[in-house]
């Protein structure tokens, strides 16, 4: 065998065993779960710490998790439940928040988003558990995203938190809250955190910044200029913007690299082996802020690649948890 193409099987032999083990934990039930919209997906999971660590046994940090999966229905939040559980174990309160994704395409659809231009997509599925080999694959049967529903979710969720936090996790201090996210829910992570910078016309903008001690965003689809010419995740950005017709037209609307600066402490986590969303995006992102004038932590992690970063049996998850009580504590 060629060298290269030994090296080449070498790296997804590598891929496959992160992606297994990222998925081989059992999922964990929250202690409480609470609706913010009337929709299924419109719910946020809460996991009370599981140690005190505040000086005094005072309230914990409050850590909001959006997962990833390419905003595509099949990948729910139940697949970073073991994640939520690994940080409430390290003495965070944690919010698990789903929220609504791309559909199943319609016969004589392509994947492309066609049916998510205005208002919602095709309708949303659940497919059970998704087991290993489940989001290192492109899943070309599910549309990535909503519009405006993905984005109209994180912003409704966000706002809700500190009312359900005092009902439901009373153990969480929401003036500590760091937001985290993984892939697809890195960007989100990112874009919630940029709320205030959005369009004037746009529906989810604040007039301030959103009061975060900051944002943890691992492996982040966080350019999409970038992402869109990687055809990372399949073109599942141009995909949550609606296909070619959205993509021009929204990008101001959902583009994390064109909402800078936050004002908003920012790190970047990312593995240098990923060949899902590859460490370029990230650095796109980074260039990005500086250029704004911002300063964005970027965490490289040699010999890591994309799902290591949720996976509670992997050193990279603990480099995770202590990025977020840096910005937490």
């Amino acid at each position: 065998m060629p060298d290269d193409a030994a090296a080449r099987a070498a790296a997804e032999a590598r891929v496959a065993a992160e992606e297994e083990s990222a998925f081989s934990h059992p999922a964990v039930d929250p202690d409480a779960t609470a609706a913010y919209g009337d929709d299924p997906d419109q719910v946020i999971d809460f996991y009370a710490p599981r140690v005190a660590v505040s000086p005094g046994g005072g309230l914990a940090p409050l850590v909001v998790v959006l997962h990833g999966g390419a905003w595509r229905a099949p990948y729910d939040r139940r697949h970073v439940t073991p994640f939520a559980d690994f940080l409430a174990r390290r003495g965070f309160a944690v919010a698990n928040v789903e929220y609504r994704r791309g559909g199943v395409s319609l016969p004589g659809e392509s994947a492309g988003g066609g049916g998510a231009v205005d208002g919602v997509g095709a309708g949303g599925v659940d497919t059970g558990d998704v087991g290993a080999g489940g989001l290192g694959a492109v899943d070309v049967g599910s549309v990535a995203g909503r519009w405006p529903g993905t984005f109209d979710d994180v912003a409704a969720a966000m706002d809700a938190l500190p009312g359900l936090v005092r009902e439901h996790l009373p153990q969480a201090d929401p003036r500590r809250m760091v937001v985290t996210g993984h892939s697809a829910g890195g960007h989100l992570a990112l874009w919630a955190a940029a709320r205030h910078l959005l369009p004037a016309d746009a529906a989810w903008r604040i007039d301030r910044p959103a009061p975060l001690r900051g944002v943890v965003a691992l492996a982040p689809i966080a350019d999409f200029t970038v992402a869109d010419k990687l055809d990372v995740c399949g073109g599942a950005c141009r995909q949550l913007l609606g296909g070619d017709e959205g993509f021009a037209a929204r990008v101001p609307y959902a583009d994390p690299a064109l909402l800078l600066p936050t004002g908003i402490a920012t790190t970047l986590v990312q593995g240098r082996t990923d060949t899902v969303v590859p460490q370029a995006v990230a650095e796109a992102y980074a260039d990005a802020a500086a250029k704004a004038g911002e300063v964005v932590g970027l965490t490289l992690l040699e010999d890591v690649g994309h799902f290591p970063l949720i996976d509670p049996a992997a050193d990279a998850c603990a480099v995770v948890a202590e990025e977020i009580a840096q910005l937490a504590w």
